[in-house]
């Protein structure tokens, strides 16, 4: 299809850095008005605050799966040709993995994309998390720290097919109606703002737009580029990398949404007046950042996304190490809020020694 569009000047990966970078514009700043983020409903301030952020998460997730059950059932894309679709896994990189990524975003108070959001705000700490998790989850993906990729190896499982659908036996529509119903009942029971769940709702239609712009749509049999969508690990080092060989490395799809992310929520926090810098109130809270964005880095990569690249992104192809991912991640952030509110360093406060937002 992409000969048929007359971007005969443009390569397919030229034409992905300019879709991803709309798409990150427009995530960036939808994400900073709503307060986008996982892990506010999981480890947030208050059972009203958490309940508000699970319904907007939920509804964009819901949006997600309409949108790409639409794009399968007019095949402009093959939800098994995804890098979520597998038939066999290594639990152990994916759900160890997503156990240190989540207990890593507690403890810096955020997930890897509402970092990259506060930090395009001015929040000096959210800056530092963001450099941390970029250079660590480069250095595990292709640097120094690669090895520790092998020391989750070990748990491989055979499930015999490739999406939640042929498992469960539900098909997609009905998997997505699932995810509707609980998004409405966690948007009824945490009160959230309308315009909240309308941005998230708009947050999960990127989703299926990126999927089908890279898989479909900017699809060349000639000139092939990798089908993917919405992510913050892989595009946080691919940005970096970028940053630093930009002459010997061409800048693709996630290089492009990650700049458009920073874009994005600078301009919405400049338009709101919300521009401003912030930092660390303690030294012990600056290891404690350091320390969690490392954790998210080597966690991000070896489950193979965050909470947006597998949580987001991947649910609604319906493959199976997406799921698996994310329940390491949900597991990981309970556990580490649980293990703070009982540290007697905080007094039993817990996340309450951690600067907010």
């Amino acid at each position: 299809m992409f000969e048929e569009l007359g971007l005969e000047n443009w390569t397919p990966a030229e034409a992905a850095l300019l879709l991803g970078a709309a798409l990150g514009l427009l995530f960036g700043a939808l994400a900073q008005r709503s307060r986008f983020c996982l892990r506010r409903a999981l480890a947030g301030e208050g059972a009203q605050d958490r309940r508000a952020a699970l319904g907007v998460w939920l509804t964009a997730l819901a949006v997600a799966m309409a949108g790409m059950q639409i794009a399968a059932f007019n095949a402009w894309i093959d939800l098994e040709e995804t890098r979520f679709a597998v038939e066999a896994a290594d639990l152990g990189p994916l759900v160890g993995g997503g156990l240190l990524f989540g207990a890593g975003m507690v403890l810096t108070r955020g997930c890897a994309s509402r970092l990259t959001v506060l930090a395009a705000s001015g929040n000096l700490r959210a800056l530092l998390c963001v450099l941390v998790f970029a250079i660590v989850a480069h250095a595990t993906m292709k640097g120094a720290l690669h090895p520790l990729q092998a020391l989750f190896a070990g748990l491989p499982v055979e499930a015999g097919t490739s999406t939640l659908d042929q498992l469960t036996g539900l098909p997609g529509w009905a998997l997505a109606a699932l995810t509707a119903a609980a998004a409405a009942l966690a948007a009824i029971a945490g009160r959230a703002r309308p315009g909240a769940l309308v941005m998230g709702a708009l947050i999960g239609a990127l989703v299926p737009l990126g999927w089908v712009g890279t898989g479909f749509v900017l699809l060349d049999e000639f000139d092939p580029i990798a089908m993917e969508s919405l992510a913050f690990t892989k595009p946080a080092a691919d940005a970096l990398f970028w940053v630093l060989a930009a002459t010997a490395v061409p800048a693709g799809f996630g290089a492009g949404f990650f700049g458009g992310v920073i874009l994005g929520a600078f301009l919405a926090a400049a338009v709101f007046a919300e521009l401003r810098f912030e930092t660390f109130g303690a030294p012990r809270q600056a290891g404690r950042y350091m320390l969690g964005a490392a954790m998210m880095g080597v966690g991000g990569v070896t489950a193979g996304g965050c909470t947006v690249g597998a949580g987001l992104a991947g649910i609604p192809t319906l493959g199976l190490a997406a799921p698996l991912a994310l329940g390491g991640v949900v597991v990981g952030a309970l556990a580490m809020r649980a293990g703070l509110a009982l540290s007697p360093r905080t007094g039993g406060g817990g996340a309450a020694a951690i600067p907010a937002e």
